[in-house]
């Protein structure tokens, strides 16, 4: 990854933790923000230094005094954040959405790196690693298929997303006051009232809005394993059900509801509404999915 969007990176990160803080308050340590950003200290200092230039820091003998509360969208655009890889991976689940491709469609390798603007190496790696989830396969001479996805191949999926859900979300009951997840949280429950508030003409917005809330959700206990589960969560349930464009608004705007019902479980530390509002939320999602693509169970109404 290019330093320069792991600085960008770094910058978005800290926004949240900034937020949290009170005007006059100190900020933490550089050797702090280091190990919480997850970045060298020359990174932490650049950013930092960002900070004061554009007025919401100055340096003091005792440190950094926070001066003002960067508002919402104070941070880089995420095309400038993501990594090659990432937008790769962005751009080929948008690709299926927009282009409603169906069991057994050929995916071909040029064509999708003129659309993406990177080269075919950077395409072949993403199918290469894309294709473990067996949802893509290669064929003999003839470049990708896309193979879809059936009611079972989903069902199991659900089983594994519920078992990894469940657990971070009743980790946050052991999560310190000053931990940035809370500030995370916060920044996420802003998002979705406002979104909410627009929902009649948002609504498709509600698709990354989800997709960075399960993110955030599963991130309290860091698993290189889970992380790299997402990547298929990510496509089935915040691309995949897109398909069906049915009653799609009710269906949003009922997910942010039972979003913010999730979300004030989570911030009450209560163990027992945590794993009611995530159970309940989890079942939803599955009907949905179920639902908008199978014509299974009862009406859907939420993802």
């Amino acid at each position: 990854m290019k330093s320069d969007t792991v600085y960008k990176k770094a910058f978005n990160t800290i926004l949240p933790l900034l937020r949290q803080q009170t005007p006059g308050s100190l900020m933490p340590s550089e050797n702090t923000l280091r190990v919480q950003l997850g970045v060298s200290r020359t990174t932490v200092r650049k950013v930092l230094a960002e900070l004061e230039t554009r007025g919401y820091l100055r340096s003091t003998e005792d440190g950094r005094v926070v001066t003002a509360l960067p508002p919402q969208g104070t941070g880089y655009p995420e095309s400038e954040v993501l990594s090659t890889a990432e937008l790769v991976e962005r751009q080929f689940m948008e690709w299926i959405v927009r282009e409603d491709v169906q069991p057994d469609a050929l995916i071909n390798e040029l064509e999708l790196a003129r659309q993406f603007g990177v080269g075919t190496n950077g395409i072949r790696e993403f199918l290469n690693g894309f294709r473990r989830f067996g949802l893509i396969e290669k064929r003999p001479n003839s470049g990708w298929s896309f193979k879809g996805f059936t009611p079972e191949f989903a069902g199991e999926l659900f089983e594994i997303r519920e078992l990894f859900e469940m657990r971070s979300a009743i980790a946050f009951t052991d999560l310190g006051p000053q931990d940035p997840l809370w500030a995370g949280l916060d920044d996420l429950d802003v998002e979705h009232r406002a979104l909410l508030d627009d929902i009649d003409t948002r609504f498709n917005d509600f698709s990354d809005l989800d997709n960075r809330f399960h993110r955030l959700v599963n991130s309290v206990q860091p698993n290189r394993f889970v992380t790299d589960f997402y990547e298929i969560i990510a496509f089935v349930f915040h691309y995949h059900y897109q398909w069906n464009k049915t009653c799609e608004r009710t269906r949003n705007e009922r997910a942010l509801l039972e979003h913010l019902n999730y979300i004030d479980a989570l911030k009450s530390r209560n163990r027992r509404r945590i794993v009611s509002a995530c159970r309940k939320h989890l079942a939803t999602a599955r009907l949905t999915l179920l639902q908008t693509n199978f014509g299974a169970g009862e009406p859907a109404t939420a993802a």
